[in-house]
């Protein structure tokens, strides 16, 4: 494998949710190239043994457990096999998520409000606490990122419940920095705007020109992709940011500025 100059993670073992597709599938890939060992996590074993598969073939080290997020036990389960791998843990990307039809507040169910919340809140609740234990018995110190999203941080009406979710992972990403920041565990987020996953295109088809319209009010004018968010999330992660803890940082093209 040809490894990257900077080895923004050499040495460093690392946990990603949703890693079977997305900006999960990128960040393991990524995470992987700038020398770490990953564990994958998604509830998708096809997707999982796909980005593993090519992570090995590039000369990296990866493993995968399938995990639903939904499931607190399957959770811990996941990060405790971290350990069980590699006798430690260092770092870790919460970024599984779950979309909700795009509409009304009103017309949003209360069945796929509580699944929002179990994925996209409770989860990483969960997810954190499991992996702030592992890093404590292990390695002592470390950093973890949640993958937050622009929707948390300004009116969403097309999509409530989940910019109300994310508006939470932003709250208890500023709450565990300042718990945990004694300790030498760091807590960041990264607030992706217009990025090209499955989820957008998704919406694209249940609102058909979103796309174009969100592009309008960004001033880079484009869609991220998703290696793009793994980047900010990896320096995140890395020594390189060894001061930074509590922050939001916005992968948005400007949009929000």
């Amino acid at each position: 494998m040809t490894r990257s100059i900077t080895g923004l993670l050499e040495g460093k073992v690392a946990f990603v949710t949703g890693a079977g597709r997305g900006i999960g599938a990128a960040a393991a890939r990524l995470f992987a190239r700038e020398g770490a060992r990953v564990l994958l996590a998604a509830r998708t074993e096809a997707q999982l043994k796909t980005v593993t598969e090519d992570i090995r073939a590039d000369g990296g080290v990866a493993d995968y457990v399938v995990c639903d997020l939904a499931d607190p036990d399957s959770l811990r389960a996941a990060v405790d096999r971290v350990v069980e791998l590699h006798g430690r843990l260092d770092v870790a990307l919460n970024n599984a998520a779950t979309g909700v039809p795009p509409g009304p507040m009103d017309q949003t169910t209360e069945a796929d409000f509580d699944h929002n919340y179990a994925v996209n809140l409770k989860a990483p609740w969960l997810a954190m606490i499991a992996e702030v234990a592992a890093i404590r018995a292990t390695a002592g110190t470390g950093a973890i990122v949640h993958t937050s999203s622009v929707g948390s941080l300004m009116a969403n009406p097309e999509l409530t419940a989940y910019g109300a979710m994310k508006s939470g992972v932003n709250s208890l990403t500023a709450s565990a920095a300042a718990t945990y920041g004694p300790e030498g565990i760091r807590i960041n987020a990264v607030a992706p705007g217009t990025t090209r996953t499955e989820m957008l295109l998704d919406w694209d088809k249940a609102s058909p020109g979103v796309i174009e319209r969100l592009n309008a009010g960004t001033p880079l004018g484009r869609v991220a992709e998703p290696e793009e968010v793994a980047e900010a999330a990896a320096w995140l992660l890395s020594d390189r940011a060894s001061y930074v803890t509590g922050v939001i940082l916005r992968v948005d093209g400007g949009m929000l500025a």
